[in-house]
């Protein structure tokens, strides 16, 4: 029996965009948070704890509540910002957990009027607790300006 040619072409792989709880839509959410400079606004997705997370400054923080009082301060010189994923992110599950990359475009709109336009790079890794998905580590940076 012969195939036809179309059966035997292979599929280019897709990366995955659901990796058993964690889309690129819930991803989005999360930066729609931080979209409002509140944090409090994304405190739902953040582990409680003693967890590390790495933003782009100051070098680290130990908590979620470090994070959230240090970001405060941070945010409080914009008026404004939109934060969109963009579309390099990938989405893996390793074990129990799932890790993400991502770039994110930034439009951060300071207390002055000037605008902060910057893309982020983005690597988080959630694991499930009381039946959601949070995060655990996150670095969030941003290249030097060359």
């Amino acid at each position: 029996m012969r195939l036809p040619l179309w059966r035997l072409r292979r599929k280019k792989p897709q990366p995955p965009s659901r990796a058993g709880g964690v889309d690129k839509s819930d991803l989005q959410r999360i930066w729609d948070g931080w979209s409002t400079l509140n944090p409090s606004n994304v405190a739902r997705y953040y582990a409680r704890g003693s967890h590390v997370f790495f933003d782009i400054a100051p070098v680290k923080y130990d908590s979620w509540d470090d994070y959230q009082a240090g970001v405060i301060k941070v945010l409080s010189g914009f008026q404004s910002a939109t934060c969109k994923v963009n579309d390099d992110v990938q989405i893996h599950k390793a074990g129990k957990d799932i890790w993400i990359t991502a770039t994110i475009a930034a439009d951060m709109v300071e207390k002055s009027g000037k605008h902060d336009m910057s893309t982020f790079r983005w690597t988080a890794i959630f694991e499930k607790m009381q039946g959601k998905w949070l995060i655990v580590h996150e670095h969030v940076s941003e290249p030097l300006s060359q």
